[in-house]
């Protein structure tokens, strides 16, 4: 299995030359001429983990790819005439070469004032987990851990203690155009003491670069 980071959010796993999009966001560059998708996950609502572009783009090329989200994601995309198939923490999937299990209820908060959208984390075939916009600490062991590292939500000492209490075998950061270059280094490097402190392998993905799992 490979996983292709691209910016932020999106990533691409590929299986045998099938592939799963996850959260093709408004900060990434367009994914919609993947061919040989079997599904896509959006882990929530917010336009930094879709748009209507990517994911009409998306099932244009790839027709009869299925789409899963929480709740509120599946109530926004169906504004815009998108079927997404309702999923929530502890349902498993199987879709084409992939098991997808879903994991935790809720983003993490931003501030008292903003509402709380619900958000769903992912472990792909067992081995690599997304927790979306959340420091959901998922009840199974994870062999790569995609990272979050930088967000309105998010300062680095909880990222840190989020990467130790999960304790991947693997990690990389991922969610970081909110971050400068320098920012995003320096969080980087801290992401990765944590995993090796925890006896893992750390690895830094430039958008565009895979990692085989």
């Amino acid at each position: 299995m490979r996983v292709t980071k691209y910016e932020h959010a999106a990533m691409v796993v590929d299986e045998g030359g099938r592939k799963l999009v996850i959260d093709p966001g408004s900060f990434t560059r367009s994914l919609t001429d993947q061919t040989d998708v079997e599904a896509i996950v959006v882990t929530h609502e917010h336009a930094d983990h879709w748009t209507p572009e990517q994911l009409k783009g998306l099932l244009e090329t790839n027709p009869s790819a299925s789409v899963f989200g929480p709740a509120g994601v599946a109530k926004a995309l169906s504004a815009e005439g998108i079927e997404v198939e309702t999923v929530t923490d502890g349902d498993t999937v199987e879709v084409g070469p992939f098991t997808l299990t879903f994991a935790g209820t809720d983003h993490a908060v931003i501030h008292e004032s903003i509402p709380v959208p619900d958000n769903t984390g992912v472990l792909v075939n067992g081995k690599l987990f997304y927790p979306g916009d959340a420091f959901f600490v998922p009840p199974f062991p994870v062999e790569v851990l995609a990272a979050p590292v930088g967000a309105p939500w998010l300062k680095i000492s909880e990222a840190m203690d989020y990467v130790s209490a999960v304790k991947p075998a693997r990690s990389f950061p991922v969610h970081e155009k909110t971050l400068s270059d320098a920012g995003f280094g320096m969080h980087a490097d801290r992401i990765g003491a944590v995993t090796t402190e925890g006896g893992g392998s750390p690895s830094i993905l430039q958008p565009g670069e895979s990692l085989d799992i």
